[in-house]
């Protein structure tokens, strides 16, 4: 029931007339919400600790796909890897580009025998990994949670092709 009070511009645009126009533009807007939030910018809900601090677990961002379609990945980067089928994916942070080597000492991340800073870790670890190289085509991807214990984490080489984008908080 409505309210003889309402501003009839405001009743209007509360209740519009069905008509075939209105009709019109609400398909359309349902097609462009399913083509941007199905292969531009996906919704994410994070699961999981391997990316805290910097993103919680049951918290919400987006990846935005066309991020590496001019541009190249770098270190630091955040990114979403598809890990399985077209709906599983991980969040993990670029730790090494290929050609690089990879090593992890008294928790200490190495990247061509020289330590990385990482100021985005806030829980150290003692984590021990042999060098490694990063192979063509591939990046080394880490989450940057490391209190718990190695084993327990999904890190390592990626080819980049399942990179889906970069992740918009």
């Amino acid at each position: 029931m409505r309210s003889r009070n309402v501003n009839p511009t405001v009743e209007k645009f509360l209740f519009p007339e069905i008509n075939r126009w209105l009709l019109l533009r609400i398909g359309l807007i349902v097609v462009i919400c399913y083509v941007v939030f199905s292969s531009l910018l996906i919704p994410l809900r994070v699961q999981g600790q391997s990316m805290e601090p910097t993103y919680a677990d049951n918290s919400f961002a987006f990846s935005w796909c066309l991020q590496y379609l001019f541009a190249d990945i770098q270190r630091y980067d955040v990114v979403t890897v598809r890990f399985a089928g077209k709906r599983v994916m991980l969040l993990k942070r670029v730790v090494a580009l290929p050609g690089e080597t990879v090593a992890f000492h008294r928790g200490i991340l190495y990247v061509n025998a020289k330590p990385l800073p990482e100021p985005y870790v806030r829980y150290t670890s003692d984590w021990e990994l042999a060098e490694r190289r990063v192979a063509p085509g591939h990046v080394y991807v880490v989450g940057d949670n490391r209190s718990k214990d190695i084993n327990r984490h999904r890190f390592g080489q990626v080819r980049i092709e399942r990179i889906i984008g970069g992740v918009i908080p």
